[in-house]
């Protein structure tokens, strides 16, 4: 049986070596490595395509042991199992605001806010945040309706992603 993964890894060093290792020690054998450090997502991850093989039972083993590394697994056989979604909240954002916001979202089924930015003003009223979120495919719908609500209860300008 033949697995082709989509990892998103940072781009620091061992990260690779971190997400090889479960593959060699549970005794799958790696086939291919595309790992380009010159194509980045926007929030600065790389994202790698291996393709392992091995028996079902070796290849569950190592999608497991790559979830409790906290190694994001994208993509399987070409199936989305991640989407990334991106927003923008304008207004008012003070530090209680941005933990209550990043604590209500992750306390959602299957999402992650996996990178935040936050740009302050001199005034207020104009400060921003950026949010990258992870998120089980299909719950894209769902989340940017539950981030338009939040904004909507904290005053803020929600610029959602098409």
């Amino acid at each position: 049986m033949r697995f082709n993964l989509v990892l998103d890894l940072q781009d620091v060093p061992g990260k690779l070596m971190e997400a090889l290792e479960p593959m060699g020690r549970l005794g799958a054998n790696i086939v291919a490595v595309i790992h380009q450090r010159d194509i980045k997502t926007e929030r600065g991850t790389v994202p790698v395509q291996i393709t392992i093989e091995g028996d079902k039972e070796t290849l569950d083993r190592v999608m497991d042991a790559l979830e409790s590394k906290d190694i994001q697994i994208m993509e399987v056989d070409g199936v989305l199992r991640k989407e990334q979604i991106t927003t923008v909240l304008v207004g008012d954002i003070v530090e209680k605001d941005v933990q209550d916001t990043v604590a209500r979202l992750n306390q959602l089924e299957g999402v992650r806010v996996a990178d935040l930015d936050l740009k302050m003003s001199d005034k207020p009223e104009n400060s921003a945040t950026k949010m990258v979120m992870e998120a089980d495919f299909g719950l894209k719908k769902q989340i940017l309706k539950n981030i338009k609500k939040l904004g909507s209860e904290k005053g803020f300008l929600v610029i959602n992603e098409v």
